[in-house]
């Protein structure tokens, strides 16, 4: 798996990371939302460096330019709810990107996560971003990617998340293929005994929009 972990130059990204951490400031859940949408602006920008691009003309008021354009589509698809925020983060840069979403939920007292809800455009030989603000143990993630996988064949896979745990990374490690991108805004210290990253940011769902019954 190819790793890359976007917040160890300091930057602006940085100083979004500390809002969303902060249990002053995430209490208003408008800002919240903004920081993971901009920390989305941020790793779009990021991503969109690694992207093939094709050269084009284009035509000014005044001339002629040469210069260059994303050459293959993109698809986002984010994992409901916590990830609709960081889903418009993207859409704000890739505004011709394609969009997906899905559902995945653990069972009640098991590890096993239900993947239910899909709609989601075709995404063949094109370039899957998978979009989760958290990536704690990491079944999650890969339950959707098996459930996305199982008739389509993307040209890349590119997971996308803010905060990770070891755990998780670990874990799709092992049942991820080699080939697939990773990028991580902030890699965290790890899991508590109820399986929260440490130190974290809390549920982002709840934070982003109210806590769920």
């Amino acid at each position: 798996m190819h790793i890359h972990y976007i917040s160890e130059q300091n930057s602006i990204l940085n100083h979004f990371l500390a809002q969303l951490r902060d249990v002053n400031i995430q209490k208003d859940s408008m800002r919240f939302r903004k920081n993971i949408e901009r920390i989305g602006e941020i790793m779009a920008y990021e991503l969109s460096k690694i992207l093939p691009y094709k050269d084009v003309e284009v035509q000014t008021p005044l001339g002629k330019k040469q210069t260059t354009v994303i050459e293959d589509n993109v698809v986002l698809c984010s994992i409901l709810r916590a990830g609709l925020a960081l889903h418009t983060g993207f859409m704000n840069f890739f505004d011709d990107a394609e969009n997906g979403f899905v559902s995945a939920a653990r069972i009640h007292g098991a590890t096993e996560i239900l993947v239910e809800y899909q709609a989601a455009p075709s995404f063949e030989g094109k370039h899957l971003l998978l979009l989760d603000p958290m990536l704690a143990t990491g079944y999650s993630m890969v339950a959707v990617f098996n459930k996305l996988i199982q008739q389509e064949t993307p040209k890349e896979i590119h997971i996308c998340v803010v905060i990770a745990a070891p755990e998780g990374i670990n874990y799709l490690k092992k049942h991820l293929p080699d080939h697939v991108h990773l990028w991580v805004a902030s890699l965290d210290d790890g899991l508590n005994n109820d399986k929260y990253i440490i130190p974290g940011i809390g549920d982002a769902g709840d934070l982003a929009y109210g806590e769920k019954l």
